[in-house]
């Protein structure tokens, strides 16, 4: 077996349970739909963040012929699935705690959240960096320093009306992303 194929493993099973977790949200949403009231911003950054995961996966493929791994190089890349995967956690108000509004968990959670999402890019940044010793293509970088700016006035920020706004406008972005840098396997 290929070095990446065994490392690839581990970083799939971590992917895995953050997709797990952001559907388990989704679904307690569509069942409790009476009692679990839908506020959109938490629905657009558990979009988000499953866009994210789904890209993630994606863009490891890019790693299958790197042979000369250390373990710092696949801790930073194996960083990335965890941070995640606590992204994921954050979004939806858990099954086993007492049924809270999503709104109010949404804004309960929000230093972490955006605490998280800052570490995320600065991770996905990092990982290049310490893998090849250079930072992405510039556009990879623009599209990081948006994620930033979105970020840093998440955490800043307590409007419910911004919050609608930026959560929207990750989504959207975070599609561009993909279209204008990820749309083929490479």
């Amino acid at each position: 077996m290929e070095p990446f194929g065994y490392l690839s493993v581990l970083i799939s099973i971590v992917l895995g349970l953050g997709i797990t977790q952001l559907l388990m949200g989704f679904s307690r949403w569509l069942e409790q739909r009476p009692a679990f009231r839908a506020f959109g911003p938490a629905i657009a950054w558990a979009g988000f963040l499953l866009l994210v995961h789904f890209q993630t996966w994606w863009s490891m493929y890019g790693l299958r012929g790197y042979t000369d791994w250390t373990v710092l190089q696949f801790s930073m890349v194996l960083l990335q699935p965890i941070v995640l995967f606590l992204l994921a956690v954050l979004v939806f108000p858990s099954a086993n705690s007492p049924l809270k509004n999503p709104r109010d968990h949404f804004f309960d959670q929000r230093p972490w959240f955006f605490g998280l999402l800052l570490a995320l890019i600065v991770v996905s940044l990092l990982k290049d960096l310490v893998r090849s010793g250079t930072l992405p293509v510039a556009a990879n970088v623009g599209f990081h320093v948006a994620g930033i700016v979105v970020g840093v006035l998440g955490l800043a920020l307590k409007d419910e009306r911004t919050h609608r706004w930026l959560a929207y406008f990750a989504l959207a972005s975070f599609v561009a992303y993909i279209v204008v840098l990820f749309a083929e396997l490479v």
